[in-house]
């Protein structure tokens, strides 16, 4: 009998953990998930997962689904112990800063308890296994908006030439506002870093900008592009919250998180950091957004502004993949934005024409 490698994906279910899923299932690893869609708990029926699970048992050729909550600490201790997986890559989270706000016992028990508990565990019962962590770059709060920014047609833009690739890994995480989600995956973030630091654990942080594609199940409060592109596609109304419809974020497909997981399993660095988004090249606005959306459906977006912006919020972020670079030479971006746009409008016209 051939063993296989094994992999366990918190969050299974959502964006992120059901890329990672189908990857390295196509790659022949045995793969567990565990997710409890606690998704819908938080953003109601339109954030519900369960489809993304059923079509990861009926697609899937080495999947396992556990229906777990990274909270309950024994059962995730059992549940390592059991497994003894090579590769962990911890996808769950509550990614919402406005719900953060009105839910944050919730917010830090799932955000930074429940990545603890799963740390701990690793490093009890699985101490050779590497951890990646699903960070977010809401780590470095509205610092990023203290660079120096020029007011452009339809953007937001770096002033300063040394800014222009974006935001570098050694932008401080402290003295700035968060938001209470900010402040939860802050907490992780700084932990998981410990245990590869103090402990030696092959872990690392992706610290994700905007990630995207065809599988998430985009919110208002939560999934930029993805919610974007379905509120154009069903013709309703979207919200800018501030900044003039200007502020920019860089996107990257899930595939290509997916295949940096990858190389870092096969050359670990232990408490690593990493600005995970799509660069530049990815990097777009709402209003830019509004019209490549537009493009696609041939339907105008339909919008209204709201005057303030969301507290904590990033005017203009843009990851400065350098170091991703040049600690993993092999990797790089493949899906370009026209391409993202293209599959998450495909996705978001099957996904309605199923439930209309």
């Amino acid at each position: 009998m051939i063993l296989t490698q094994k992999i366990l994906v918190t969050g299974s279910s959502g964006l992120i953990g059901s890329e990672v899923v189908t990857h390295f299932d196509a790659l022949g690893w045995t793969v567990h998930g565990i997710d409890n869609n606690m998704r819908a708990d938080f953003f109601g029926p339109a954030g519900d997962t369960r489809w993304n699970q059923h079509r990861l048992e009926a697609t899937c050729r080495h999947f396992q689904h556990h229906e777990l909550d990274i909270r309950n600490r024994p059962a995730i201790e059992q549940c390592i112990q059991e497994l003894q997986p090579d590769l962990i890559v911890h996808a769950a989270a509550q990614p919402s800063h406005d719900l953060a706000a009105t839910r944050p016992f919730d917010d830090f028990d799932v955000n930074a308890v429940g990545t603890l508990n799963l740390l701990e565990a690793t490093h009890r019962h699985a101490p050779d296994a590497v951890f990646v962590h699903m960070s977010t770059n809401k780590v470095y709060g509205d610092a990023p908006n203290e660079l120096a920014l020029n007011e452009l047609a339809t953007r937001w833009d770096y002033a300063d030439p040394a800014d222009y690739n974006g935001v570098r890994e050694d932008m401080r995480i402290d003295q700035s506002k968060h938001s209470i989600f900010g402040v939860s995956k802050v907490s992780a973030d700084v932990m998981v870093q410990e245990y590869g630091r103090y402990f030696g654990l092959k872990t690392c942080c992706l610290r994700g900008g905007c990630l995207t594609g065809p599988n998430h199940s985009g919110v208002e409060l939560h999934g930029f592009l993805s919610y974007l592109i379905k509120v154009n596609v069903a013709g309703g109304h979207y919200k800018i919250f501030g900044y003039k419809g200007k502020q920019v974020r860089d996107n990257i497909h899930a595939h290509d998180v997916a295949t940096f997981i990858e190389a870092f399993y096969a050359n670990p660095r232990p408490g690593e950091v990493y600005n995970l988004g799509g660069g530049r090249g990815n990097s777009v606005s709402i209003l830019e957004a509004f019209d490549l959306a537009a493009q696609l459906s041939g339907q105008e977006m339909r919008y209204e502004y709201v005057d303030k912006n969301r507290e904590g919020d990033h005017i203009c972020y843009i990851s400065d993949l350098g170091k991703m670079k040049a600690h993993y030479p092999n990797w790089d971006i493949t899906k370009t934005l026209p391409m993202i746009f293209e599959e998450i409008y495909r996705g978001w016209v099957e996904r309605l024409r199923q439930t209309s």
